[in-house]
């Protein structure tokens, strides 16, 4: 049964308890802040337990590491990773004012301090994002869910990997039409794609952390990374300038 308490401003807090079947005795319980309210990012979307359910299961790979999150609203991933030792910031669109405050009401409601949250919209080249440390994961759950959107989110993608080449994108998406395919995109951007099957983290069941969200939606899990031979190009570039500059 799904457990729900009050939050601040009227909304419900809706709790999650992540558990480890091999070691009943390690369990991380989060509680996100909810409000009705017809935008996206007021309330936890079925992606975002599967994505959350990832992190938990990887908990071991997260602390100490660098995480983003993008187009977080409640930021149930974010808390997660946070919750497991991670160093994250969390984001939402610049002119997305009510997520924003949510981001920072869900780390209050879990106890989480000094967790920046950013206005960051997707494909826009700002300060913001060009100033930005590091960063090792990135995180977006269901962010691939308008087309208009999609390339946007890959391009500030891109711009963190100029930073960490090595950086990965660990992303939740619902199937919702056969058509939409962000494979051309991929390969203009030269990411690759590497799926993730859900049984290999526990999450190929219709109730996760004891909550029903997920449900029957059919969602997916994939790793963006920069396409290997794009490295490799990079690197021999990189090693040409490098002889070249020896030379009048």
């Amino acid at each position: 049964m799904e457990q729900r308490g009050a939050a601040r401003g009227g909304g419900a807090c809706r709790a999650f308890t992540f558990k480890d079947p091999k070691s009943p005795q390690e369990s991380l319980r989060v509680c996100i802040p909810e409000v009705l309210d017809p935008q996206y990012g007021m309330y936890v979307w079925p992606c975002a337990v599967v994505l959350a359910q990832y992190l938990w299961f990887h908990r071991d790979q997260l602390r100490g590491r660098a995480v983003l999150e993008l187009g977080a609203g409640v930021s149930l991933p974010g808390v997660v990773a946070a919750r497991c030792g991670a160093k994250v910031i969390l984001s939402d669109g610049s002119n997305k004012a009510a997520c924003l405050e949510n981001c920072g009401q869900s780390c209050e409601a879990n106890g989480l301090q000094d967790v920046p949250v950013l206005g960051l919209s997707w494909g826009e080249v700002t300060p913001e994002l060009l100033l930005l440390p590091k960063q090792d994961l990135v995180l977006g759950s269901d962010v691939f869910y308008d087309p208009e959107d999609f390339e946007d989110v890959l391009l500030t993608f891109v711009c963190l990997l100029k930073k960490n080449p090595e950086a990965q994108f660990w992303t939740t998406y619902q199937v919702r039409s056969s058509d939409w395919s962000i494979e051309p995109l991929l390969h203009r951007w030269k990411l690759d794609c590497v799926s993730v099957q859900l049984a290999d983290f526990d999450a190929d069941q219709s109730d996760l952390a004891g909550s029903s969200l997920p449900g029957s939606h059919s969602i997916q899990m994939m790793i963006l990374i920069r396409r290997k031979e794009e490295e490799n190009l990079l690197q021999e570039n990189h090693r040409d300038s490098s002889i070249a500059s020896h030379f009048p």
